[in-house]
């Protein structure tokens, strides 16, 4: 009697179970590029923070921090709650600015498959034409 082979067939529509987690890291780096396109947004990140920057700044480390800087994100059972603290620009209507900021933001975690339950911004600073320097 010869041996005979049965194969199994795979469904087509058949998917491994299991659970997909998002970490706030990944919602802050997204928040941030998204804030930081928006027109009227000169920085992000409060006095203390935008010190040690440019601190960081002047050693050659500019990179350090400024992924998530001026950003903190919560996601929890696949919604987001973003804060935001950032600077605007000189003349610009601090409501045009952040509604474009929330429509940013919200536009770019969605696109990650993420709902957005709430942006909350807090403008910390105003830039007065060039470069802005941290005061404290």
């Amino acid at each position: 009697m010869a041996d005979e082979t049965q194969e199994l067939s795979v469904l087509p529509n058949a998917v491994a179970g299991g659970t997909t987690q998002v970490s706030d890291e990944v919602v802050e780096k997204i928040a941030v590029a998204a804030a930081k396109s928006v027109p009227g947004v000169a920085e992000l990140g409060g006095d203390v923070a935008r010190f040690f920057n440019a601190v960081l700044d002047r050693v050659g480390l500019d990179q350090v921090g400024d992924a998530r800087r001026g950003c903190s994100a919560h996601v929890q059972d696949g919604a987001a709650v973003v804060n935001l603290t950032i600077v605007i620009s000189d003349g610009r209507p601090v409501p045009e600015v952040t509604d474009g900021v929330r429509s940013a933001v919200t536009a770019a975690v969605e696109a990650y498959g993420l709902r957005v339950d709430e942006i909350n911004i807090r403008v910390d600073d105003v830039a007065l034409g060039g470069p802005v320097v941290p005061s404290a």
